[in-house]
């Protein structure tokens, strides 16, 4: 299992599993597709690669271009 899905840090980021899900999932699928990855592969599997491009902040969600609440506004 990757260990960074483990902490609430990285939900609490997106804003909740199912934005962080979706997130991963499309940008897996883009790697899967042959897209290059935002960070350093150094042995890692697709799917651990699009998880460490969200924890260092190489992709997110696009708020201002979806009709998605951006967590800070949600919490308020």
């Amino acid at each position: 299992m990757i260990e960074a899905l483990k902490s609430d840090e990285i939900v609490d980021k997106m804003g909740g599993r199912f934005k962080l899900t979706a997130l991963i999932q499309r940008r897996w699928a883009e790697l899967l597709q042959g897209a290059r990855p935002l960070v350093e592969r150094e042995g890692r599997s697709d799917l651990e690669l699009a998880v460490e491009e969200v924890l260092q902040n190489k992709i997110t969600i696009d708020y201002a271009g979806s009709d998605i609440t951006p967590p800070d506004v949600a919490l308020k």
